[in-house]
């Protein structure tokens, strides 16, 4: 009887599809299954390689002179080290891997969604997230490994495995051609709130303000770039214009990077934390390992409360190097002789340089006996706020004009204002302007891991990163160096070599 039934049955009856699992073919046959697809496009976000993990984001302020990472976590201190390799760097690999991860699944999303049957608007909304978010996904690959190959077909393994790296300004191109189709998609806000945290129309115009600033910098162009430093200026003013529709500067600094004021009005593009499920460790960094450990050149760096630096300041004391500084410094760093936790901090409190970080931490000067541990951190990751967008607006506006004008001081006045600090007078240079807005960039985002591609577009790591950095007693704990001919790029994984030997590895690697 077996053997007839065997027979009886014809091979189209053992090709049976799987009913305990999705295939591709399954899953892209409902509008509610295309928004798990989605959800699994923005999931990426929290990976290692990009702004989730243990810490990622913060640790990259290590590879800056800002902080620094005494473990090595993720891979970041040979990078400030400037001894990276192919193979010796743990965030080198997770960045390429987690972004082509994502594209992934955007690409899938996009080739498929089509043949959903679902609500119109929504599924053309869906594609423009999904396509906001494949641009910032390349965005991370272009700006750190520089040409990649470029596939916006769905993941084939038998013909992607193989492909050779485009040209880095085929990448770019194809990144701000899919912020443009996102933004003209995209809401300009969300109205119910579990939509809250979703990209936006300002959200793609900020990236492309943010690639473009990049694309008119020294390091793409020697002299600079005035017609993309001009197109930078215009999205930035496009999302400052979308002002009235809800995007301004939170009033507290400090509060801003608190869990109960996540998604605020000053959050253009948020990574979402939620606890215990979808938590980052971003509160047990700072308050237990130190791995983001601030540097006294940071320090040195903030001004005085009188807006005037260290060097000119009447209110600078050497033997109090502490007091008297811009506020956003006490209300970042932890220092010797600050209260935290409720508790005088000594030296050995923070023992790798005598600092610590409170941003993006629920710990400060009050009392507080909770003791959140890894995963348990909820406070979302700020991709891009609004005050990054005056001060790109700044920038780029100083280098598409011959003098300041108004609209320069204003924006940059506006982050000094919130921060309680004094406002730029006007008749500075050009030249004056660029060094101010520099600045202003690295005290207002310090510990966010913004300034290391700053200091990488403006080219100057070769100056700032071939340095020792110093305790907050200013003993030396190492000297960093770094390779202008090398360095400004980061090596493509071995691993991906290994398995596709068309890629070319960048120079000096």
């Amino acid at each position: 009887m077996i053997g007839m039934f065997i027979t009886g049955c014809g091979n189209d009856m053992l090709e049976v599809v799987p009913n305990d699992r999705y295939t591709e073919d399954s899953f892209w046959t409902s509008e509610s299954n295309a928004v798990m697809g989605l959800t699994g496009c923005y999931a990426v976000l929290r990976n290692d390689g990009l702004f989730g993990g243990t810490a990622t984001p913060l640790w990259e302020e290590t590879a800056t002179p800002n902080a620094y990472n005494y473990d090595n976590s993720g891979g970041w201190n040979v990078i400030a080290s400037g001894t990276q390799t192919a193979t010796n760097s743990t965030i080198v690999s997770t960045r390429w891997d987690d972004s082509y991860r994502g594209i992934g699944r955007c690409n899938t999303l996009l080739a498929n969604i089509d043949g959903v049957a679902m609500n119109a608007s929504l599924k053309e909304r869906m594609k423009g997230e999904a396509t906001f978010l494949r641009a910032l996904y390349y965005s991370m690959l272009a700006n750190y490994y520089g040409g990649v190959p470029l596939i916006l077909d769905k993941p084939d393994p038998v013909t992607q495995a193989s492909l050779p790296r485009n040209a880095r300004e085929e990448v770019v191109k194809q990144i701000l051609k899919d912020l443009d189709q996102a933004a003209s998609v995209l809401p300009v806000k969300y109205t119910v709130s579990s939509d809250i945290g979703r990209a936006t129309k300002g959200a793609a115009l900020a990236l492309k303000a943010r690639m473009l600033l990049f694309e008119a910098s020294p390091l793409i162009n020697t002299t600079g770039d005035v017609a993309k430093w001009k197109l930078a200026a215009d999205a930035a003013k496009a999302v400052i214009d979308l002002n009235g529709t809800g995007y301004a500067l939170f009033s507290d600094y400090r509060k801003l990077f608190l869990p109960a004021n996540d998604n605020s009005v000053e959050s253009i593009f948020d990574v979402q934390y939620i606890a215990p499920q979808l938590g980052s460790s971003f509160d047990l960094i700072g308050r237990q390992y130190n791995t983001n450990a601030p540097v006294r050149d940071l320090i040195n760096a903030y001004l005085m409360k009188d807006g005037l630096p260290q060097s000119q300041s009447p209110l600078y004391d050497p033997a109090n190097p502490h007091n008297n500084r811009d506020p956003r410094m006490y209300q970042t760093i932890v220092y010797p002789g600050d209260t935290f936790q409720g508790e005088l901090v000594t030296a050995s409190r923070f023992v790798v340089t005598g600092y610590g970080t409170k941003k993006y931490t629920i710990y400060d000067k009050e009392p507080n006996s909770v003791n959140l541990q890894g995963g348990r951190s909820e406070i979302n990751y700020m991709v891009i706020r609004y005050a990054d967008v005056l001060l790109s607006y700044a920038e780029a506006q100083n280098e598409v004009l011959g003098t300041p004008d108004a609209t320069i001081l204003d924006a940059v006045n506006l982050v000094r204002t919130r921060a309680g600090m004094p406002k730029v007078a006007a008749g500075k240079t050009k030249a004056e302007m660029r060094d101010i807005i520099r600045l202003e960039r690295r005290i207002e985002f310090a510990g966010e891991g913004v300034y290391y591609t700053d200091i990488r577009r403006w080219k100057t790591a070769e100056v700032v990163l071939n340095a020792p950095i110093l305790t907050y007693a200013e003993k030396p704990i190492m000297t960093r160096t770094f390779s202008a001919q090398r360095d400004y790029w980061w090596p493509i994984p071995g691993v991906q070599l290994d398995r596709n030997p068309k890629l070319e590895q960048n120079p000096g690697y």
